[in-house]
């Protein structure tokens, strides 16, 4: 959620804040305020799609940090978008805007966007740091204020939203919380220096006798789920305070005099009953009820998430509701299905965020569409009896899914078809919430016959990368235009740099890297100084490493819905450098010899040709 304009409103002032040293304490954390944040680096690429490496690094740092001040995290991550689907206006709007600012990037001009796996990459990392964590059913910010409340403690976030909620330890924007400047203090121990919002000064610096109002002034001036249009006659009558009417005299001059004009009232109900005054006898009943559910939305949740992280049990009245698969409601919690699943599941409708690629071509996503199909089709999945199972009145009854996806430069709207599945899944012995008793050999059969890839070509390969080889199979049988071999070579290339930066970072305890290992690392570190100087960009390839990421994101997704039959890629690992393989290619084109980067580790060289080998046999 988030509040139009407060932010800056709020940060203009500056005298809302008190000073805190944050140590020795719970700390509850908007999980999708801070990995924004931290991906957001002053020194990231948004063009190539994505460092992942740096930024899990960044996330270690930062929960090292908390560690060394005895702070104790628990992140809670937004969900699906819930039944009702009230901020759909609001996703197609930003999905917009991340439209136009890839396209910006695509052109070269700056601007920032989210790579394509970066919350998958924070999900991997915070679960190999052992940071408890927990994925909501919808919108995150009611059960983060119920569980800092409970606790509290402080709210670590950057959604304004939590300038509204009334909490007892107060809210701490992640703009104020200098993790990386952190302070000893003697015998005391270490501490976070940060800023903490006061709602006490904010409301009695506008005269309110009560926080009770605070909701109503963040709906009337607008959030993620309410526009200002059913406001506007109100704002074009009312005499504001000082003169803030609702014309053009600044966002800022609205948000003041509407505060100020919400301290005459003791409560929320007759501020509201004088606003309708206001509007057209027919209207007001309508915009009463639209207030009045809005207002709700900055109660606290009686969700009770300690439970969750006390005993993994996470319960709440929308997923009971929701007629969902208990298996599926843990995994969601977990973190180990994703956002996209419960959306296509409950519904039937997805957003596909686009990346930086060729706006000309059709979007990178529509190569991971047979992917996605196999997907909607296990969770959709019809009930065929065996007599009425013929082709066609199977294809009658394949349920349909929206997608959210550009065309060229704009967001359009999708209809795809789920796709049939084999007959293995289509028994009604296995509805979804028994999807987990299909024996593991059928799940996994499945994966790979829809990536096009027999076991038998895996076996060679290590197996936390037998799922990215797969995907890469697949994208280069299914891409348009054609990959290109160099292209093929570099991401190839790029996958072994990840698994020798492990192995030479991260042995094991027992286990020491070999001596040519770190040598070929230093040799590559060296040679990576000297050429990731080079800024060339070429649109084209960047498209084509879109698609491959497409790919392993629904691939990731398939393989979590059919319960890992193949382990999950490291993305924390360097598993995809874009920076990397954007001058990989680039160097092959030119230096054909780059292909040798990794001889002086005959078992990396031997990695390469076993991978290039699978690949393209």
């Amino acid at each position: 959620m988030g509040v139009q304009g407060l932010t800056g409103f709020v940060e203009e002032r500056g005298v809302f804040f008190t000073e805190l040293r944050v140590r020795d304490t719970k700390l509850v954390i908007d999980g999708s305020s801070l990995y924004h944040r931290l991906c957001f680096a002053p020194d990231a690429d948004f063009r190539r799609g994505g460092d992942y490496g740096a930024f899990a690094a960044a996330v270690r740092d930062f929960f090292g940090a908390l560690r060394v001040c005895g702070v104790a995290p628990f992140v809670v991550l937004d969900g699906g978008r819930g039944a009702e689907d009230r901020k759909l206006p609001t996703l197609r709007s930003r999905a917009a805007e991340q439209l136009r600012a890839a396209h910006g990037l695509s052109r070269g001009a700056g601007g920032c966007l989210v790579p394509l796996l970066t919350r998958e990459a924070f999900v991997q990392a915070l679960g190999q740091l052992d940071v408890p964590f927990v994925q909501c059913f919808a919108e995150a910010d009611r059960e983060i204020a119920g569980l800092a409340n409970r606790w509290g403690c402080p709210v670590l976030s950057l959604d304004s939203d939590f300038f509204v909620f009334d909490l007892a330890g107060g809210y701490c924007p992640l703009s104020h919380f200098q993790w990386q400047s952190v302070r000893a203090a003697g015998p005391q121990g270490c501490y976070v220096p940060a800023r903490c919002f006061s709602a006490d000064r904010f409301c009695g610096h506008f005269g309110h006798r009560s926080k009770a109002l605070l909701p109503l002034f963040a709906v009337m001036n607008g959030n993620d789920y309410v526009g200002l249009d059913a406001l506007e006659a109100f704002f074009s009558k009312v005499r504001l305070p000082r003169g803030c009417a609702a014309g053009r005299g600044g966002k800022h001059l609205r948000l003041q005099g509407l505060l100020k004009w919400l301290a005459q009232y003791a409560e929320p109900a007759e501020a509201v009953d004088d606003v309708l005054k206001y509007l057209k006898k027919h209207q007001r009943e309508e915009v009463r009820e639209l207030l009045c559910t809005s207002m709700e939305d900055y109660a606290p949740s009686d969700v009770n998430l300690e439970d969750f992280f006390q005993n993994g049990s996470y319960e709440c009245e929308a997923a009971r509701k929701a007629d969902v698969p208990q298996w599926v409601l843990d995994a969601f919690a977990k973190g180990k299905l994703a956002p996209f699943v419960i959306n296509a599941l409950m519904l039937r409708s997805t957003f596909l965020r686009v990346q930086v690629e060729n706006m000309q071509r059709p979007s990178a996503h529509s190569t991971a569409l047979p992917i996605r199909q196999i997907i909607y089709g296990l969770l959709l999945r019809v009930s065929h009896s065996t007599e009425d199972a013929s082709p066609s009145k199977q294809t009658n009854e394949l349920p349909i899914v929206c997608e959210f996806d550009r065309c060229q430069k704009t967001l359009k709207k999708t209809f795809v078809q789920a796709a049939s599945l084999p007959p293995d899944f289509c028994d009604d012995r296995f509805p979804l919430d028994k999807l987990m008793e299909v024996p593991v050999s059928c799940r996994q059969m499945l994966l790979l016959e829809t990536l096009g890839v027999k076991m038998s070509f895996l076996e060679p390969i290590p197996s936390h990368l037998q799922l990215p080889i797969a995907v890469t199979c697949y994208w280069i049988r299914s891409s348009e235009p054609k990959v290109k071999r160099n292209q093929l070579k570099a991401l190839l290339l790029m996958i072994v740099s990840g698994e020798l930066q492990r192995i030479t970072d991260d042995p094991g305890p027992t286990v020491l890297p070999a001596e040519d290992d770190s040598i070929a690392y230093n040799e590559f570190l060296k040679w990576k100084e000297k050429k990731l100087q080079n800024t060339d960009f070429d649109l084209d390839a960047a498209h084509s490493f879109c698609q491959w990421q497409c790919c392993l994101q629904m691939g990731l997704y398939l393989n979590q819905l059919l319960g890992t039959p193949l382990s999950e890629p490291d993305l924390s690992s360097r598993l995809y450098t874009g920076t990397l393989v954007h001058r990989l290619y680039q160097e092959l084109k030119s230096a054909p010899s780059v292909e040798n980067l990794f001889n002086l580790s005959p078992k990396m060289a031997q990695l390469y040709l076993v991978l290039l080998n699978t690949v393209e046999s």
